[in-house]
């Protein structure tokens, strides 16, 4: 007896129905050989994980195909954690990347956001920023080349956390970064840096060694809170150890242009900081925030989304700034 048979002889028939009086349709009545059968397509695969890059010296890096002008340091600043930097450091460098610029990126930032998002495997990194800060390990030591279309970044690991406390008894402890990026100069366009969400020894550092401060600010409440001790600390700074020091601009990020805070929170900031802040603002969007589990910038992950295309705006501003 087959299993189609056994099924038809086994299964009850179905209640009546009370409505009509009438049964409802066995199943025994069900044509079953001559059944249509839909087939669907197999729904995408999507990665669990993110694509591994391989770690490359920096004696591996591509040729540079341009003459570099004058290397522009910029830090991507602000002590409030939670508002973009990481983000905008990994999205803005890959943007002006893919226009042909040749940029580095420097991870500051103890929780190694920026390495991670790029797809770099920490527990692999032999040597990251920490070793250049207090080893005297010359930068091009930790560089990791063309991570993406001419981006390379100076990576950092769990061995940065330690650095606040180490760098306390150091000489020329405000320094070390300036000395270690300054030798950098004329073979990047732009160096970028990373920042941890505070005001201690590691963003004094980045103070001093950077020309100018990109402040990434959120489109929420409470969005200009801190920063006028961020510019206080840029102040003292200035006056002390890096009299160049300036702002490159403030970039307002999480905007949705469909709540009435974000449109009174741009008008606050622009009223507070006039022509620094950029015309274009990064929106909240879902695969921004999902790019970095996959090891990969904006521009890569989802090209053709409103944060690509902002980030891409915002690195023709950028070099429009000079």
């Amino acid at each position: 007896m087959g299993i189609l048979e056994s099924m038809r002889r086994e299964k009850p028939e179905e209640a009546p129905n009370r409505e009509n009086g009438e049964s409802s349709t066995r199943i025994s009545e069900i044509d079953i050989e001559n059944a249509e059968v839909l087939v669907r397509e197999p729904a995408p695969v999507v990665p669990d994980q993110m694509e591994v890059k391989q770690i490359k010296s920096y004696k591996d890096k591509k040729p540079v195909r341009h003459v570099i002008g004058q290397t522009k340091i910029v830090a991507i600043i602000n002590q409030k954690g939670g508002v973009g930097k990481s983000t905008t450091a990994i999205n803005l460098a890959a943007a002006l990347g893919e226009m042909g610029k040749q940029v580095l990126l420097v991870d500051l930032d103890p929780q190694g956001n920026c390495s991670s998002g790029l797809g770099i495997e920490k527990g692999n990194v032999e040597n990251c920023i920490y070793d250049v800060l207090l080893n005297d390990l010359p930068i091009e030591e930790v560089i990791i080349p063309d991570v993406c279309p001419g981006l390379d970044i100076a990576p950092a690991t769990i061995n940065l956390a330690g650095a606040e406390v180490e760098l306390v008894s150091e000489m020329a402890r405000e320094n070390r970064l300036k000395d270690a990026v300054g030798s950098m100069r004329g073979k990047y366009d732009f160096i970028f840096i990373d920042c941890p969400p505070s005001l201690g020894l590691l963003t004094v550092n980045a103070l001093v060694a950077a020309d100018k401060l990109l402040i990434p600010i959120q489109c929420e409440f409470y969005a200009l809170e801190g920063v006028t001790k961020l510019l206080d600390s840029m102040k003292r700074v200035k006056s002390r150890l890096n009299p160049s020091l300036d702002i490159f601009g403030v970039l307002l990020t999480m905007y949705d242009s469909r709540t009435t805070l974000s449109k009174q929170v741009v008008d606050e900031v622009r009223g507070y900081f006039g022509r620094d802040v950029f015309d274009t603002p990064i929106p909240r969007t879902v695969k921004l925030s999902e790019a970095p589990s996959f090891g990969m910038p904006i521009t890569e992950y989802d090209p053709k989304g409103k944060g690509s295309i902002a980030y891409i705006e915002l690195a023709k501003e950028v070099i429009n700034r000079g």
